[in-house]
Formats: structure tokens, sequence, C-alpha cells
């Protein structure tokens, strides 16, 4: 289903574009979708209409720096010059209020995919209380020592070139290295799916795999390092139902290594709503994988239960 692209302009400054999925059956929730890096909103326009034919409105926009979305202070590939992820999280806020309040009374789920589940985490650590559902797919906040190097080096990059031009050493010590796994691989992506005409898209798609400049990759990795910290994940309602899922062939997670540390993370402060579900012979791109049906359907199940939960 064709969904049109609207704007609406975030306190942040910027003139979010945003897309919406009507509920195509009895209306039971709202779904919010946060993309990943190097990508945008419309990519999820079939997960978007699997859910809103289980009675779902969904709501997606693009990041700044990402797609369509428009601000002075972010281009291609950069969140903001200074406080990008303020800015990033006042945008997310402000499309949960829009929703909120074409559906008053409705259960909210905020579902994030990869860099989108660094950001999800973070808003709902931000407004706790806001959301009934959290959902994060994909996404690694256990980097580690790599990822304090890394940071070393972004802060050195910054130092001699700048923040706002794309970083020389992270892509390839992320996507090329993730890409580089892959045995037998045709392009550099294939680790993102099995799926090959899937990937072709990505590969095809002018809004897909650019260079994400220094300070975003700084922000990235600040989202990270700060969203998995126990202080702000006690911020979350204990009883807060918390979906992650990760796939066993999906490098950017260490094989979904990192989806079960989140977990354990989660569950040691206390968190009792937490569910870990892991595709053994699943990529990174859960919902562009061959068997991405499969995921969607269990997707769908969990939702019932926060609806349900809720009510």
């Amino acid at each position: 289903m064709f969904a049109k692209v609207e704007t609406l302009q975030s306190p942040s400054g910027a003139a979010l574009a945003w897309r919406h999925w009507p509920a195509t059956a009895p209306e039971k929730g709202v779904l919010i979708v946060s993309h990943g890096l190097a990508e945008h909103a419309a990519r999820y326009a079939r997960f978007a209409e699997f859910m809103a034919g289980h009675g779902f409105h969904v709501y997606a926009h693009d990041h700044r720096g990402h797609g369509a979305t428009k601000a002075d202070d972010a281009p291609l590939g950069r969140y903001a010059h200074r406080q990008g992820i303020d800015k990033v999280l006042s945008d997310v806020r402000s499309m949960r209020d829009m929703a909120a309040a074409n559906h008053p009374g409705l259960p909210i789920i905020l579902f994030g995919h990869s860099m989108g589940g660094l950001i999800a985490l973070n808003a709902a650590e931000s407004d706790p209380g806001l959301y009934d559902g959290l959902a994060v797919w994909n996404s690694n906040f256990n980097p580690g020592l790599a990822g304090r190097a890394a940071q070393f080096i972004l802060a050195a990059e910054k130092m001699l070139k700048g923040s706002d031009v794309p970083s020389g050493l992270l892509p390839k010590l992320t996507f090329a290295a993730w890409g580089r796994s892959i045995e037998d691989s045709k392009t550099e992506f294939d680790w993102l799916s099995h799926d090959a005409a899937e990937v072709a898209k990505y590969v095809d798609d002018p809004l897909c795999g650019f260079d994400a400049s220094v300070s975003l990759w700084i922000d990235l990795f600040k989202l990270t390092f700060q969203g998995a910290r126990q202080d702000r994940l006690q911020r979350l309602p204990q009883k807060l139902p918390i979906h992650l899922v990760g796939g066993g062939e999906d490098p950017a997670t260490n094989g979904a290594r990192e989806i079960k540390w989140l977990a354990r993370r989660m569950q040691s402060v206390g968190l009792k709503g937490v569910t870990t579900v892991v595709y053994p012979t699943m990529r990174h791109e859960t919902l562009n994988e061959t068997e991405r049906y499969s995921a969607m359907r269990d997707f769908a199940a969990w939702c019932l239960t926060v609806v349900e939960r809720r009510t």
C-alpha cells in the first residue's frame, strides 16, 4: 500500500519526512518505527503493511541526516552540528506525540532496528512511561574495548579533519569488516540478508549505504554506551514489555551474542518483561531476510500480548 510522505515540524528544527500506514483490521495499537543507519523509513513499507493488517497504525519517519528529512544542521550523514542525540530523541518524541494525538487511548509500541534500536532504547529511557512496549532488533549495545578504541579514533579524526566529513576508518571497521565475514559474498552488503534481491535493492538505493560523518559516528557510540548504562536502564518501568531480536548469522551483533548480553543486563537491573528471540540462520536485516514473515508473525503475536496487558 502506498503511503504518502508528509512533513512534521519538530521542536529540534527538523522537517521530519514521515509516513503513516493506517490499520486495515480492527485497531489495536500504534507502532512507531525507528530505522537503521544509512537507510530510510520507506524500506519498512512491507513490515508496516503487515502490521497494519494486524490492527496497528504504523508511523515511520526518516531520522535526521537520512532520507527526505530536512534540517539546516543535518545534511545526509549527520544528525546535527551540535546536540545531535538530543535532537534525534526530540524527533522521536514528536512522532510519538503526534501518533498519540491521532489515536487517543491506544497502546503505543516503539520499534527500532540496528541504529534505530539504539535510538529507541535511549528514547524510552529519556521518556519513561510514554511507551507500552519496546522492541530492539539487531542492535549492538556491547562493543567493548573495540568500541572504546573506535571512540578514540573518532576523536582523533575530529581533531585532524573536523566532525562534519565522512569518517575514513569507521566504515572499514564496521560495514566493510562485516562484509568480509560473509563467505562467497557477491556484494559488500551481503551481511544484511541472505535474500539477494533485497541486498540489490539496498545497493541500488541512492539513499542507502552512504558514508556517515565523524559526528554521526561519535553520536552512535554515545547512544550505544549510554543506552546500556545501568542507571539509564533502571529508568524503564520494571514490567515494560521489551522484545529483543537478533540473527545467529549477523556479524554486526556477533551472531546475536550481544542481543543476549543486553537481555542479561536488562534483567540484572530488575526489568521483568524482557523476551529474547534469536533466529539462527538470519543475518542483520531480519525484516528483509528470506524467512522474514516468520519473524513478522512472531512480532505481531508479541504486540498483541502488549495490547492485552494494557487492556
